[in-house]
């Protein structure tokens, strides 16, 4: 699989973890940054790796902060993105059954690097279950696609 990555400052470490563990496991790496545990501001790699997914050049990404939720809400930004934060195997799990998340968000302050590598393993396992949950995503697609235009027009 074609994975994005993205972090800031403080989800660096883990992002470098991520990264090494999905190579060895053999899916492809795009990392959008940052490089370094110098302070930084996320949206900018965030929505890099977001748009990866969006323009399909990557099937998932994976986007990592302090505690995910900046992070989260970035990668919603993009058109097309359905990011989830994650912070147990539950939620990591349902993301994908439920709510067929294509960039999945985790906060380097708030859960353990194992807990980490465990949920992101779970999340790229696991599919989507469709049936009734196709129908809640159809309503998410059908209003995010009328109001990008009103958004375009500055009707909002």
């Amino acid at each position: 699989m074609k994975i994005a990555l993205g972090s800031d400052h403080a989800g660096f470490l883990y992002k470098e973890a991520l990264k090494e563990m999905l190579l060895g496991q053999g899916h492809e790496i795009i990392d959008c940054g940052t490089d370094s545990l110098e302070a930084t501001n996320y949206p900018k790699y965030i929505i890099a790796a977001a748009e990866k997914v969006a323009s399909g050049e990557c099937e998932r990404a994976i986007v990592l902060g302090g505690s995910g939720n900046g992070e989260a809400i970035a990668a919603n930004k993009v058109y097309g993105i359905r990011c989830a934060l994650a912070w147990n195997e539950e939620t990591a799990r349902l993301s994908r059954a439920h709510n067929n998340a294509n960039v999945l968000a985790l906060g380097e302050r708030m859960i353990s690097r194992e807990t980490a590598q465990r949920l992101v393993m779970l999340w790229l396992q696991t599919s989507f279950e469709s049936g009734r949950h196709e129908r809640r995503l159809e309503e998410l697609a059908s209003y995010e696609q009328e109001h990008s235009r009103d958004i375009v027009t500055n009707k909002i």
